[in-house]
């Protein structure tokens, strides 16, 4: 065989791989865009119950409504008990479903998690929804502008990574027990790949991301989905309830959309407009081009001009997760 038959045969098995991998993609979103739509799982098989941290408002309000809509009982995990009062009369007047609440915060870190598995004990919990979550700015920063930095930091990493293990100790034994569960953490497209000036967040997102991912692959085989669902912009009060369009998913809408993709993923940007957007930023906005210092000027032109004006860590429950 001359080396100009080997390079072409070399060619065509390349192709031929691209073009399978492609038409894998393909067929991967149609079912979990679009057949999801015809097809759902029948969530209640899970169990009984489904935990919702930050469930308050946003995404996590979201979730609980949508979970109660499709026949669980709902417990609601929050720091404000006035709006956790208020959320349960909602699902129970609107769906008829049973609640519990359990008001903590997540900032305060390894002490809320004896009282929580308190309450939890005796519960039949199917789903647990990892969705608590906040940032330390309302706009892009370098990491020595945010004020009351110590306090933040410790203040983040309790809410955003260390809720995430912690809840899913506690549920997870009796899923393995039962053969069957569902745990859905909430990442973020933002800690997909690095990105300066939302250094901390995206860093807690992508602890979540590999966190979930390691946990499906060592428990799928005992019946536990571990879904990863990571989003852009969700219309919420983190996000100043931008105007919901083909690219600004509403809440309720992600939340629908994101359930119906359980069973057929286990990772997920939630929606279709915000899938094609991943793939969009990913050919327009390379890495090396997202890290150069040029661009980090660009992003730290559009933070307010007083870089002092800053959120009081804003929970999910009080956005919903998803800065973006």
């Amino acid at each position: 065989m001359s080396f100009t038959n080997a390079l072409a045969i070399i060619g065509v098995f390349t192709v031929v791989f691209h073009l399978l991998r492609l038409v894998w993609r393909c067929w991967c979103g149609l079912r979990q865009f679009f057949l999801s739509e015809l097809w759902h799982v029948d969530l209640k098989t899970y169990g009984q119950w489904a935990v919702v941290t930050g469930a308050t408002s946003g995404i996590g309000k979201a979730y609980a409504c949508e979970l109660a809509q499709r026949g669980l009982d709902v417990v609601l995990v929050s720091r404000s008990d006035d709006k956790l009062q208020m959320i349960a009369k909602e699902i129970k007047d609107q769906y008829g479903r049973k609640t519990r609440t359990i008001q903590v915060d997540f900032t305060d870190g390894q002490s809320i998690y004896t009282t929580i598995a308190e309450q939890l004990k005796g519960l039949e919990i199917g789903i647990l929804v990892n969705n608590v979550g906040m940032t330390y700015s309302d706009h892009f920063a370098y990491f020595l502008d945010v004020p009351d930095a110590e306090q933040k930091i410790t203040q983040i990493i309790n809410c955003n990574m260390l809720s995430v293990p912690q809840m899913t100790r506690l549920v997870l034994p009796s899923m393995v027990k039962r053969g069957t569960g569902l745990i859905i953490n909430m990442s973020s497209e933002v800690g997909v790949r690095p990105q300066p000036l939302l250094s901390l967040y995206c860093a807690t997102k992508i602890f979540v991301t590999y966190f979930s991912q390691c946990l499906h692959a060592e428990y799928k085989s005992k019946g536990i989905i571990v879904q990863c669902v990571a989003p852009f912009m969700v219309s919420t009060n983190m996000t100043k309830h931008k105007t919901v369009n083909f690219f600004v998913r509403s809440a309720s809408g992600f939340a629908r959309e994101a359930l119906n993709t359980v069973g057929h993923t286990s990772y997920t940007s939630g929606c279709l407009s915000h899938a094609l957007q991943n793939i969009a930023l990913t050919i327009l906005l390379p890495d090396w081009f997202r890290m150069s210092s040029f661009l980090v000027r660009k992003f730290r032109n559009y933070a307010p001009a007083s870089q002092h004006e800053t959120t009081v860590c804003k929970k999910k429950e009080t956005l919903g997760q998803k800065e973006e």
